[in-house]
């Protein structure tokens, strides 16, 4: 999962114009290791360049999903999510108590999907794996109750 390409580098391959806003964007997205909503992007940006207005984030975002650059994740009910979409395919645990997401990949869960779906006459063409979790609950300080 950590195979990630410059956000910039992509743009350039796609012909997208680097204007000031859109390299402090770019560098906080190839810069995040984890999956950041518009709000969160702002804030880093910011950072780097304060005039830089909500609105230009959330066009460039829209700009960078259509050419393919990111991908847009929308975990549960809350904000859409980015990540570069030049990384290997990997599926996500949402912690539904935190909202961390932890990216893993199983090479036991692709071949199970792909059992299956030739059992039901299909071949897959992608697909996207989210599984909402919580902590376990320590078993210490519980009663038996069996």
């Amino acid at each position: 999962m950590d195979a990630k390409k410059d956000i910039a580098g992509l743009c350039k391959e796609k012909g997208l114009r680097l204007t000031g806003p859109r390299q402090a964007i770019a560098k906080v997205l190839s810069e995040a290791s984890d999956h950041p909503d518009a709000l969160e992007i702002h804030r880093r940006v910011t950072a780097i360049d304060p005039g830089i207005a909500i609105a230009t984030v959330y066009r460039t975002l829209s700009i960078l999903e259509e050419n393919g650059i990111l991908e847009r994740h929308s975990f549960g009910n809350g904000p859409a999510r980015f990540e570069s979409a030049d990384q290997e395919h990997h599926d996500h645990l949402i912690n539904l108590e935190t909202g961390t997401i932890t990216e893993f990949r199983s090479d036991e869960i692709e071949r199970l999907q792909e059992e299956i779906a030739r059992r039901h006459g299909f071949e897959i063409v992608g697909h996207k794996l989210e599984i909402y979790v919580r902590p376990l609950k320590s078993k210490r300080g519980r009663k038996n109750l069996g």
